[in-house]
């Protein structure tokens, strides 16, 4: 019978804290950025979380049904004893898009980065009424 995860932070708390500790980067990687979606008007809004990231490092990419998202940073030097570290140093999203978004030469995409939230808003691409007779 294998312990429960109460009767291992009993059996080793400084470990199992510090193995949740050392492992947390790597989930934050793995799952963020938090993404919240949504229409205003004529365009699709997408709000990315990144704090901490300098806005040169932010790389975005705009495909058929999706839109990438990308930062990097470097690791803190400095020294001394690092007890924890679970900023992540790079995030990487491909968010899939729910609408179609205009793709011609005239259209503008528009982007801003302000208190580590990154705003991206699409043009929707127009939809075309049907005239029944």
């Amino acid at each position: 019978m294998q312990p429960s995860v109460a009767q291992l932070m009993k059996m080793f708390p400084g470990r199992f804290m510090r193995e949740i500790g050392a492992r947390s980067r790597e989930v934050y990687e793995f799952i963020g950025p938090a993404v919240d979606m949504y229409e205003d008007g004529s365009e699709l809004v997408v709000v990315v979380d990144l704090p901490g990231f300098e806005k040169e490092s932010i790389r975005t990419r705009f495909g058929d049904s999706y839109l990438a998202v990308s930062a990097r940073r470097e690791t803190e030097e400095h020294d001394g004893v690092t007890y924890w570290e679970q900023r992540p140093l790079r995030l990487s999203r491909r968010i899939p898009l729910p609408v179609k978004v205009k793709r011609d030469e005239d259209t503008e995409i528009k982007a801003t980065y302000k208190d580590g939230v990154l705003t991206i808003r699409l043009p929707i691409e127009s939809a075309t009424n049907i005239v029944v007779e």
